[in-house]
């Protein structure tokens, strides 16, 4: 189901486990002053959650945001065939089975440009095959000042299992906005990615939407630069 963050932006969520914890998933639906939908990071969604964003537009972009949120991208394009598909740099090579209609690097979407945009450069993240790049796209919502973000940051709080928050207390994340151990440990490039938090903390934000976690409503700039102290200060 969509729940209403702001004015005209949404989320639906979804149970999702990675490495045996639970750690749910989030898309972010947007509607510009045009009428028409964008959709960051889509899930499986039910006839409900279909109904209810048909409801409140029509669907024109589906974003796969980076090289790992893409799983559902194929089935979310089956329910809206007259959408375009953009996506990060590097998922035409990982997944030549989407048509994609075009890259994301940086820009504005929307006629009014109501969602500014830009590549995270420089983030790498830890996985079973070893370390691998991000590539991906941060977001920010003027009218809602909502900055979204899908794996450069996670937040999770007493909401989720006790499992998942004694795994977040150890590894980061639990009641930090920060990237984990894990992509700090894969990160070599730290200037890159200093530069890049400092763009993002250019913007005018006060919420982050994060694809993993729970949304922060308040004073969220201020969590996110002391989450990302250790390459600020390097």
């Amino acid at each position: 189901m969509l729940k209403k963050v702001d004015s005209n932006i949404w989320v639906a969520e979804q149970k999702l486990r990675y490495w045996g914890l639970e750690v749910g998933t989030r898309m972010t639906v947007i509607r510009h002053k045009s009428g028409e939908i964008v959709v960051i990071s889509p899930i499986m969604v039910d006839e409900a959650t279909i109904n209810q964003i048909n409801d409140i537009g029509e669907v024109s972009q589906i974003i796969a945001p980076n090289l790992y949120h893409h799983l559902s991208i194929s089935d979310f394009k089956s329910i809206y065939p007259n959408a375009k598909i953009f996506a990060a740099p590097g998922l035409e090579s990982k997944r030549p089975d989407i048509k994609i209609d075009d890259v994301l690097r940086q820009g504005t979407l929307g006629q009014e440009d109501e969602i500014e945009y830009f590549l995270f450069a420089g983030f790498k993240i830890l996985d079973l095959k070893g370390v691998s790049s991000l590539n991906e796209i941060v977001f920010f919502h003027r009218e809602s000042q909502s900055l979204i973000l899908t794996d450069t940051a996670f937040y999770f709080d007493d909401s989720f299992p006790f499992t998942t928050q004694l795994t977040m207390r150890v590894i980061g994340g639990y009641k930090k906005l920060e990237p984990s151990i894990l992509e700090k440990l894969a990160i070599q490039e730290k200037a890159k990615v200093k530069e890049s938090i400092q763009t993002v903390l250019n913007w005018d934000f006060e919420r982050v939407i994060v694809a993993h976690g729970s949304i922060l409503e308040k004073a969220a700039k201020e969590k996110l630069k002391k989450g990302y102290e250790w390459v600020l200060s390097s």
